[in-house]
């Protein structure tokens, strides 16, 4: 990894842990921020949510993002409440991963059921047990069915609900998400990266002197093939088989894909696509 220079498709603060692990590496990370996230437009629907949740009108509190957790703290926050207030004695708690279990944990929220397997929400169906349960499941605005009918199909009664909107970098100052989350999730290390606008890596792809491109999420592939029209000699490795997926049909090139939505996971999809090429450019 010495001398490869890696462009992380996220805001500076979630890119923060994968970039200390790369700088640790000899690797120069670099910051593209290229989608954000904003307050759910419809805050009523949310909190009547919440309010069932805390009346343990549910079975279970199924979390599939980081995101999904701040929008959680935020309004455990607006309610004068701790995190593992919101939920009502036996409602159990499933999420897609273990970073999400790590922040969960660390706010004081036991978490009862993550994927064996793949960290993703077809690895928490594979291991979701079908017996009639009621689900609540928050997610973005632009989230994926599969999770949500995953679920039903195991003989869930799932209520969904907006948690959160995604957009465009940056997100309107009044709508932004203003919750912190723990530093086990946003501050592994004390260096921040180098934060890059659109301009100076499209010189960079043109000039072919980056040599890897990470991206996180379907929505970040759509704009970064929104924003670029080649990637030039960069790799594109994906996070999870949604984006590697959303990445394709877009037409761009798969180097690899990340096993673990981690920054170990990611350091070594990295690796397996330099692994047999000579010297960095």
């Amino acid at each position: 990894m010495a001398g490869r220079r890696i462009l992380i498709t996220r805001s500076a603060d979630r890119a923060r842990p994968l970039a200390t692990l790369l700088s640790g590496l000899g690797a120069e990370p670099l910051v593209l921020p290229l989608i954000d996230f904003e307050k759910a437009q419809d805050q009523p629907a949310l909190d009547a949510g919440l309010d069932r949740l805390s009346a343990g009108d549910f079975d279970w509190l199924v979390i599939s993002s980081i995101t999904t957790v701040r929008v959680l703290v935020e309004k455990a926050a607006e309610r004068g409440a701790a995190l593992p207030e919101l939920l009502s004695t036996g409602t159990r708690v499933a999420t897609v991963g273990t970073s999400s279990r790590d922040v969960l944990e660390s706010l004081g929220l036991a978490v009862d059921l993550i994927p064996a397997g793949a960290q993703s929400a077809e690895g928490l169906l594979e291991v979701w047990e079908p017996t009639p349960s009621r689900v609540f499941l928050p997610q973005a605005d632009i989230a994926a069915p599969g999770l949500r009918e995953g679920l039903a199909a195991r003989d869930a009664d799932v209520t969904t609900v907006i948690a959160y909107q995604t957009v465009d970098y940056p997100a309107r100052e009044e709508m932004r998400l203003g919750a912190q989350l723990p530093a086990v999730v946003v501050d592994s290390g004390d260096r921040t990266p180098t934060v890059l606008d659109p301009a100076d890596v499209r010189k960079a792809f043109d000039a072919g002197t980056m040599d890897a491109v990470v991206a996180a999420s379907p929505s970040a592939a759509r704009r970064l093939a929104a924003i670029f029209p080649t990637l030039g000699g960069s790799r594109f490795v994906a996070i999870g088989r949604p984006t590697a997926a959303e990445a394709s049909r877009l037409g761009i090139t798969v180097a690899a894909t990340a096993q673990e939505p981690t920054p170990d996971g990611i350091v070594a999809a990295l690796e397996s696509v330099f692994a047999n090429e000579g010297n960095p450019q």
